[in-house]
């Protein structure tokens, strides 16, 4: 099996649980800090989950490395999800979504002792597309990066077998005319299996998420989420964003195609296009994962958020 470059047993960071209201709903967060306590107020992280990520599956690596170079970051789980507040639970709703991260924005830049010019959004999958909106929608943020970002809700559905979507529409409209709790599917599973996402090491993926949680992930998502998927197109707000952002695709993703061309035709000279040789999930673990944190990482250093910083040894 693929490994985990960090195991949760040898983090080196300073956590703190903490959490923030979104919608009057409380929605739970943790604080990495850097070890070496800093002089300084310090950049921040937000980092914006995927379709049915959770604090610390498969993102641990991630801040672990964002932490060593200096910088706070910040993790949460949406309403509904994981360690956080909500009924009913495992639904995913773009526009709900949107206001948890923007209600994480907030309270992040609250917080003592970071930056609050100095925040950047790093999201991934679904959460890609998320870190696209705030990046128009927030012109005061300092950067973005957009990692294997879902940003064609329609090119993904038309990625999906027929027969799937024809069983994804059945339990749609199970999940809508019963009453009570929703109509469940699992979130992913191996190949072939049914679930909202089987392809490109989406088991694999699973079952390292569950390492770094050091739990079961509940492995489920309402089915009348997948009607989100289709008409969610943020690609079409590249053109509104003027910060520096990452756009990094894996040029073999078959779950959320990265649609490299389309991207270069809009010519954002705020945005810098990078991919990997990998499909949807092998950025999250090694080999792909440290030439991906590289890219992030000194992408990170060009926006100078740093007052001290050893490079060399962080893209090591």
């Amino acid at each position: 099996m693929e490994r985990l470059r960090h195991s949760p047993d040898s983090l080196t960071c300073r956590s703190e649980r903490t959490g923030f209201y979104s919608q009057g709903v409380w929605c739970a967060a943790t604080l990495h800090w850097p070890a070496k306590p800093s002089p300084h107020e310090l950049p921040a992280i937000l980092m914006v989950h995927g379709w049915g990520g959770i604090q610390n599956a498969l993102t641990v690596p991630f801040y672990e490395e964002f932490t060593r170079a200096g910088y706070m970051v910040m993790t949460f789980d949406y309403r509904g999800w994981g360690d956080s507040a909500g009924l009913p639970r495992q639904v995913i709703s773009v526009r709900e979504r949107m206001r948890d991260a923007d209600a994480a924005l907030a309270f992040l830049k609250s917080q003592a002792g970071i930056a609050p010019d100095k925040i950047v959004i790093w999201g991934s999958s679904f959460g890609g597309g998320h870190a696209v909106e705030l990046a128009a929608d927030h012109p005061e943020l300092a950067g973005v990066i957009a990692q294997v970002p879902m940003l064609d809700g329609l090119a993904t559905v038309l990625a999906v077998p027929v027969l799937r979507l024809l069983r994804f529409g059945l339990y749609i409209l199970g999940d809508l005319i019963k009453p009570g709790r929703p109509v469940y599917l699992p979130v992913v599973s191996k190949l072939g299996d049914f679930s909202s996402m089987d392809r490109d090491d989406a088991n694999t993926a699973l079952l390292l998420a569950e390492k770094s949680l050091q739990r079961k992930y509940d492995n489920r998502v309402a089915a009348r989420s997948l009607m989100t998927m289709g008409p969610y197109r943020p690609i079409r707000r590249l053109k509104d964003i003027k910060v520096p952002t990452l756009l990094l695709g894996a040029t073999e993703d078959t779950v959320a195609p990265f649609v490299e061309s389309a991207i270069r035709r809009i010519n954002n000279p705020q945005i810098t296009v990078e991919t990997v040789k990998a499909n949807h999930f092998e950025p999250y673990f090694e080999p792909a994962f440290s030439e991906v944190i590289c890219k992030e990482l000194r992408f990170l250093k060009s926006l100078n958020l740093l007052k001290e910083q050893n490079w060399q040894e962080s893209v090591a």
